[in-house]
């Protein structure tokens, strides 16, 4: 249910989320789905044709929320991942497959078009009646009793605030939390396009001077391409005709797919690894990109968000059953400690990766290389990596596990 601008008044909520992108969307879904009183605030989303992989936890948790049948359709399993040494170095590490079947099953997780992911979440909000504003927050301010939400036309008056709105948050601001940020020498050229083989349902990672070149399949003759460049290489790529960009492509995927075609839509980001100082403070949870950037390696991005969303649902869940202020500091400094790990974890594993990508300092090269030498030769080890890239066994909240909360 959607309360449009100018009929927004005063309004109470237990929970109010601010963001509509999936990690907000999430977390609005599986808050009402365990019966507590939440208020959507976001605008309606631009059209976006990125694409999310979404792992195999993210999946369930969706399909646990009854999201997944509609995005299903447009989504790709990624049923394989090959990473290719492309530095043209002295040190290089040999190729390495990752198949999803080693660790029983049938693929790592889907690659899905963000507007078509969007789509079902809406759609899914909009039949648990969700009240959703239309428009941005204005302000947030908390205090001992609650948090109130300041809207271009009214006031919402919650317990808890769920911040995912995103790396510039305003909820972050609000809570006075500060963030640890590094940007990178690199900017990420995003796109998708169409080639003349198939892909066979495997992604494919070519590992260059820049950073990945990161070709992730979409449904049919498709695929979605992450092109890590430094910044001059990025708006030269990005200013090419599509013949040209085209070609250009192709060559760098050394043809792997024969003769690709560009679609339309083109994004431009410059990379940066952010982490704030706390998760949580003063009545705001923070999920998502409010909470924790990170370079687009691994597809750890957005499933961290959802992990962050579903944790939060089930501590929020738990505390309203004890019928506890679903915005104490004792609740906030749960979600704060289990979320912590997680995302330091994976901040520090894929900061390493690009980190080794960008250097030429040989011994650096010869880790990195031994590294994967390791991974494709020893068995055991390269099961136990997949099954915790998938599924970090250390954050595993119930909607990954296929339970509601």
């Amino acid at each position: 249910m959607a309360l449009r601008d100018g009929a927004q008044g005063s309004m109470t909520a237990e929970v109010a989320v601010v963001g509509g992108g999936p990690a907000g969307l999430v977390s609005a879904i599986a808050l009402k789905a365990a019966g507590v009183d939440v208020l959507l605030v976001a605008p309606s989303p631009a059209e976006d044709h990125r694409t999310t992989a979404l792992l195999a936890g993210s999946v369930t948790a969706l399909t646990t929320l009854g999201v997944w049948e509609a995005c299903r359709p447009h989504a790709a399993p990624l049923a394989s991942i090959r990473i290719v040494d492309d530095t043209q170095r002295l040190l290089r590490a040999p190729e390495v497959v990752f198949n999803a079947a080693e660790i029983g099953l049938d693929a790592f997780g889907y690659n899905i078009e963000n507007r078509h992911l969007l789509a079902a979440l809406y759609a899914h909000a909009w039949r648990l009646s969700i009240p959703h504003v239309e428009s941005a927050a204005v302000a947030i301010a908390s205090d001992s009793d609650g948090a109130s939400v300041k809207l271009a036309d009214g006031t919402a008056r919650v317990r808890l605030v769920v911040g995912a709105d995103g790396q510039r948050s305003l909820c972050r601001a609000a809570a006075g939390i500060g963030t640890d940020r590094r940007a990178y020498p690199q900017t990420a050229l995003t796109l998708n396009l169409a080639h003349d083989r198939p892909h066979h349902d495997a992604a494919t990672e070519f590992h260059t001077r820049s950073g990945p070149f990161t070709l992730v399949p979409l449904p049919g003759r498709r695929s979605s391409l992450v092109c890590v460049l430094d910044p001059a290489h990025a708006a030269e790529l990005a200013a090419m005709e599509d013949a040209e960009l085209s070609a250009e492509i192709e060559r760098r995927a050394h043809s792997l797919f024969g003769k690709m075609r560009v679609e339309a839509r083109r994004g431009v980001f410059p990379l940066a690894i952010e982490t704030a100082h706390a998760f949580a403070r003063g009545r705001i949870a923070l999920v998502g990109e409010a909470a924790h950037v990170v370079p687009p390696i691994g597809a750890q991005g957005l499933n961290l968000g959802l992990r962050d969303a579903a944790s939060l649902a089930e501590i929020v869940a738990d505390a309203r059953r004890q019928n506890c202020d679903l915005g104490a500091p004792a609740i906030l400094a749960r979600y704060d400690a289990e979320r912590r790990a997680d995302a330091t974890s994976r901040r520090i594993a894929i900061d390493w990766l690009n980190r080794s990508l960008l250097t030429d300092f040989l011994p650096v090269q010869g880790v990195r290389g031994l590294s994967l030498y390791l991974v494709d030769r020893i068995g055991p080890l390269r099961r136990a990596l997949m099954r915790e890239g998938v599924a970090p066994a250390a954050s595993q909240p119930r909607l990954m596990r296929g339970e509601m909360v």
